[in-house]
Parts: structure tokens; C-alpha cells; sequence
């Protein structure tokens, strides 16, 4: 899996930075993509990646303040005029199902694709036996949602050499035994995949967090998590007035990251105040509790491992 960073400002866009987006690459697991928030200019941010958005399968959105949703509208319909019919999965608090078709009506719009609008309440959202999302409540202003991703663990691989010192034969039944299943073979024998199989690889999972103020929500949403997305909207220094907004500071994040246990922690939602000469002060208050932070810029990319 891959992340890619569309747009890493808090509330209005900046000559560096464009409001919230993200893009989660499923890459391996299945040719899709899914999208987190989707600020105003998203549409313009995408034209200068490689993000092709037929490909976009689903759309997470954390809560319905303007930088975060206002770029929805555009992004749908121009998913329409590019053709595409797949159906795409929109997930968001309460009031998303009434913006998009409010703004779909009232602008004459029409979408050539199946739209599925689901409104979140704390719990599973859905397990595919692929993926499972989890949606938890944070504490904002508004209705907001982290959104914890996990992959399911896959079987190991077969051994070859035991395979060969049982003398099994390459065959049909290759395919079931990686999965795990008992197969009889050509000479009535009956095995179990499962004991050819190696140790089960370890899925990847990663927490994607709205704007919150520090709450004990965030400690189940991020614990052991491969990588942790979090806003640093202010400077520690700031944090009585980061905590009255909603938000959360650099120290803040970075405590949580140390304290869940994260292997990665990626910062985002910076606040205009602060120039890009300003962004290696902030990373550096971040790792100063926690080491394995990086503060994503507008286009970061960062493999999930």
C-alpha cells in the first residue's frame, strides 16, 4: 500500500499547500484506490500526480467542514464526465447524503455511475475478508471520524522442500493448498494445505484521523498501527488554543504516536501561519517525542511497510 498526500493545509489553502486530501494506493491487494477528505482544489492537485480517479473505488470523509469536503462535489461529477460506471462508496457523518445530493440537484448534475452514500456511526464499517475499515469518533467542533484501515493476514507460502520431501506433485490443487485447503491427490491421498504453509504475513493496518483535541478515542484507533495520520495544526506552544478549537498540537500527535505504540507516524493539516521555513521547527518538536515522525508535504508519497 501507498499513501499519497494531496493537499496537507489547515482550513485555506496556501501558495504551498492545498486543503486536506489523501489518497490510500491498495496497490497489490487490488487495483483501487481510496480517498480521504477532499478539500476545494483536490481536482487540480490530482492533475498534477499520477492519481487516475476511474480508479477511485471509495471515498472516506472525516467530518463536513469546508476544507475537508468542499472539493466532493467537482471531483464526482468530473469522475462522470470522464465515463466511468463503477460504482464508487462515499462514507461520512451524518449530512453527507444531503450535501452531495443537495449540490448534485441544485447544479443540474448527474452522475453515469452507481453512488452508494453510507453515514457513519462509531463501529465496522465493512470487512471484505480483504480489508476492514473501523470507524471511531473523535472530538472536533463537528461530527468527526478517524478511520482505522486493516489488511487481513495472508497465509504463508508453501514449502517447497517439504512439498518435494513428501513427494507432492505439482498440480491443480497448488492453488488450494496455498489457501489452506485439503486436497486429495492423483493418488488417493488426502493433505492439508496448512501444513505446508509458513508463518501467516502480517497485514498492514493504518489509523486516519480527522481534526480532534487530544481524546481517549485516539489511543484505540491508532494502537499498534503501521503508520498513524495525524494533524499537527499548531506548535505546543499553542495548544490551549489548538485544544479550543478542536485541533492538535505537534506534541500532542507525537505523544499519542509514542503512546499507541505506532511504527510510523505522518504529520499533516498544518495552519497557515506557518511558512515552509517554519515546517523543520515543528517535525523537530515532534520528534523530539517521538523519533519516527515525517511531516508530509503537498505530493509526499510514503510506502506503508
Amino acid at each position: 500500500m501507498e499513501l499519497r498526500f494531496l493537499g496537507t493545509s489547515a482550513g485555506i489553502p496556501t501558495k504551498e499547500r492545498n486543503v486536506t486530501s489523501l489518497i490510500l494506493d491498495l496497490q497489490a491487494i487490488r487495483s483501487a484506490l481510496w480517498m480521504f477528505d477532499c478539500g476545494e482544489g483536490t481536482q487540480h492537485q490530482i492533475l498534477n500526480s499520477p492519481i487516475k480517479i476511474r480508479k477511485l473505488e471509495k471515498i472516506f470523509i472525516t467530518h463536513l467542514h469546508g476544507d475537508h469536503i468542499f472539493g466532493l462535489p467537482g471531483l464526482l461529477c468530473s469522475r462522470s464526465m470522464a465515463g466511468s460506471t463503477a460504482p464508487l462508496t462515499l462514507y461520512g457523518p451524518k449530512g453527507i447524503h444531503q450535501f452531495v445530493k443537495t449540490t448534485l440537484q441544485l447544479s443540474g448534475s448527474f452522475l453515469t455511475y452507481p453512488l452508494e452514500i453510507t453515514e457513519v456511526q462509531p463501529g465496522l464499517l465493512f470487512d471484505d475478508d480483504t480489508m476492514k475499515v473501523t470507524a471511531y469518533a473523535l472530538n472536533h467542533r463537528v461530527e468527526c471520524y478517524g478511520y482505522r484501515i486493516e489488511e487481513h493476514d495472508k497465509p504463508g507460502v508453501l514449502d517447497a522442500q517439504k512439498l518435494n520431501q513428501d513427494s507432492v506433485p505439482r498440480g491443480p490443487w497448488m492453488q488450494a493448498l496455498k489457501q489452506g485447503k485439503s486436497v486429495t491427490l492423483e493418488d488417493g491421498r488426502t493433505i492439508c494445505g496448512k501444513d505446508y504453509l509458513g508463518e501467516p504475513i502480517r497485514g498492514k493496518s493504518l489509523a486516519i484521523f480527522g481534526d480532534t483535541e487530544p481524546t481517549p478515542e485516539a489511543l484505540k484507533l491508532a494502537t499498534n498501527v503501521d503508520v498513524m495520520v495525524h494533524e499537527i495544526t499548531l506548535e505546543d506552544a499553542f495548544a490551549e488554543k489548538a485544544n479550543e478549537r478542536g485541533h492538535s498540537t505537534t506534541k500532542q500527535a507525537a505523544t499519542l504516536a509514542r503512546d499507541a505504540k505506532v511504527r510510523h507516524f505522518i504529520a499533516t493539516h498544518i495552519s497557515g501561519r506557518y511558512s515552509k521555513e517554519d515546517c523543520p521547527r515543528l517535525l523537530a518538536e515532534c520528534r523530539e517525542i517521538f523519533p519516527d515522525t515525517d511531516l508530509a508535504e503537498d505530493f509526499s508519497v510514503f510506502v506503508v511497510k
